[in-house]
C-alpha cells in the first residue's frame, strides 16, 4: 500500500526543485527527505528522480507518479475536509491569491468575515499581480479578473464589473477627447498583463456595437491597476480601469470618465481552482460565500 507521507515528501521535492528546499518546507532534515524518497523508489521498484549536483529531473515513471500523486493527495485532503466539516465545521488551511487592489478592497474583508464564521480554518492570502501556478504553489483558489485564458483550471464566475477610460482633469483640459477616433489617438497608459490591451469592444448610447483600437504608440506601461491609476492621477494620459477601483477618485473629481456614452464590455470576476472533480468543502463554501458578498 502506498505511504501517503512519502508521497507528500516526493511531491514537495518536485514542487520545490531540491531535497534541501523540500526539507525546509516540510520542517524536516534533508537526510529524512532523502531516506523517504529512496524507500519510496524501493517500494515501487522504479527510479522516480534523477539526481545531479545541480538539479533533480523526473523520470517518465516519476512524471506519471507525480501527476497521479498530486491528484491522490488532493483527494485525501478533500476527504478529510469533508468528514471534519460535517461534524465540526471547516478546518485545515485555505490558501487564496488575488491581485493586490481587488484583494485589499474586496477579498481581504470577505476573508476576515469568513474567518470569524469558521474559527478552526487557517486562512492564508497572497496578493500578487502574477498569475500563480495553482498546483505548484499549492493555492486552493485564485481570484482572477477580466477574461480567462488558462483552460487548465476550473473557474466559477463570482460577479462582473465595469471598466472605464479615465484621465486627470488637467490632462483632459490640454487634450480634449470628443470622439472614439480622438480616444484611439490619445496618450494611453497600457496594462501590460492584459492579453489584448490595444483592442476593445463597446456599445454606444443607442446600444450599437462599436470597437476601439489604440493606434497612438504608448510610452507608459504598468503591470498593475494601482500603478495605472497612479500614472493617470499624475496627468500622464488615459488609463482603462475598473469602476470599483476609481469610484472614489471620480467622486472627488481627481479623475474624469472619458466619453461616458460609450460602455466597454463588462469584465468577469472568477474564482479559479485546480481540481474540478474533487472540490473540497472549504473551497466550495468559500466560493458560495464570496458570491453573496461580491455578487
Amino acid at each position: 500500500m502506498l505511504n501517503l507521507q512519502r508521497m507528500t515528501i516526493f511531491v514537495a521535492v518536485v514542487d520545490t526543485g531540491s531535497f534541501t528546499a523540500a526539507a525546509t518546507a516540510l520542517g524536516q532534515t534533508k537526510a529524512v527527505v532523502s531516506f523517504n524518497i529512496r524507500q519510496l523508489e524501493n517500494e515501487l521498484g522504479v527510479t522516480l528522480l534523477l539526481r545531479s549536483t545541480r538539479r533533480i529531473t523526473l523520470t517518465e515513471a516519476g512524471t506519471i507518479f507525480y501527476q497521479r500523486g498530486v491528484e491522490l493527495l488532493n483527494a485525501a485532503e478533500n476527504l478529510q475536509d469533508e468528514v471534519r466539516a460535517s461534524h465540526v465545521g471547516l478546518s485545515g488551511e485555505l490558501r487564496i491569491t488575488s491581485t493586490p487592489e481587488y484583494g485589499a478592497l474586496v477579498i481581504v474583508p470577505v476573508l476576515a468575515e469568513f474567518s470569524r464564521l469558521h474559527p478552526d480554518l487557517r486562512i492564508r492570502h497572497v496578493a500578487s499581480s502574477h498569475h500563480a501556478d495553482l498546483i505548484a504553489e499549492r493555492f486552493d483558489v485564485a481570484i482572477r479578473l477580466g477574461t480567462l485564458a488558462d483552460s487548465r483550471y476550473h473557474a466559477a464566475q463570482i460577479s462582473r464589473f465595469t471598466i472605464l477610460p479615465v484621465a486627470a482633469p488637467n490632462w483632459l483640459a490640454a487634450n480634449p477627447i470628443v470622439s472614439l477616433d480622438a480616444l484611439s489617438q490619445a496618450e494611453w497608459i497600457i496594462h501590460e498583463r492584459l492579453p489584448s490591451p490595444l483592442r476593445w469592444q463597446m456599445t454606444d448610447a443607442s446600444g450599437q456595437k462599436a470597437s476601439l483600437e489604440i493606434t497612438h504608440p504608448a510610452r507608459l506601461f504598468a503591470d498593475s491597476a494601482q500603478a495605472l491609476m497612479a500614472f493617470a492621477l499624475a496627468g500622464a494620459g488615459v488609463a482603462l480601469l475598473p469602476e470599483w477601483l476609481v469610484k472614489a477618485e471620480l467622486e472627488s473629481g481627481r479623475l474624469v470618465q472619458i466619453l461616458p456614452d460609450y460602455q466597454f464590455m463588462p469584465q468577469g470576476i472568477y474564482a479559479v481552482y485546480p481540481d474540478a472533480q474533487h472540490v473540497s468543502a472549504k473551497v466550495r463554501v468559500f466560493i458560495d460565500y464570496l458570491r453573496t458578498k461580491a455578487g
